[in-house]
C-alpha cells in the first residue's frame, strides 16, 4: 500500500493508529526502511514522497482498511 503523511498530524494520527495494530509493519522510502510504529523513524524520511507501506505479518494483510485515510493515489 502507498501512503503520504504530509503533515505533522497525518504522522501523529498514523502512528497512533499503527501502535494499535497488532502486527509488525515497515515504512519505505527508496533505499530507506523504518518502522512504520515509530515517529522518529518516519520523520526521519523524506514525507514530500509516497510511502511504501508493508505489512510483516500475512495474517494481518487484509486489515489495511484503517489505513485507507492516508493512502496515496496518483491523481
Amino acid at each position: 500500500m502507498t501512503i503520504l503523511l504530509d503533515s505533522v498530524e497525518k504522522v501523529k494520527k498514523f502512528v497512533n493508529l499503527a501502535a494499535a495494530f497488532p502486527c509488525d509493519m515497515d515504512l519505505k522510502s527508496g533505499r530507506y526502511t523504518v518502522d512504520a510504529k515509530s515517529i522518529m523513524g518516519i520523520f526521519s524520511l523524506d514525507l514530500s514522497k509516497p510511502l511504501k507501506l508493508e505489512i510483516l505479518s500475512p495474517e494481518c494483510e487484509d486489515k489495511t482498511a484503517i489505513f485507507a485515510e492516508f493512502e496515496y493515489t496518483e491523481e
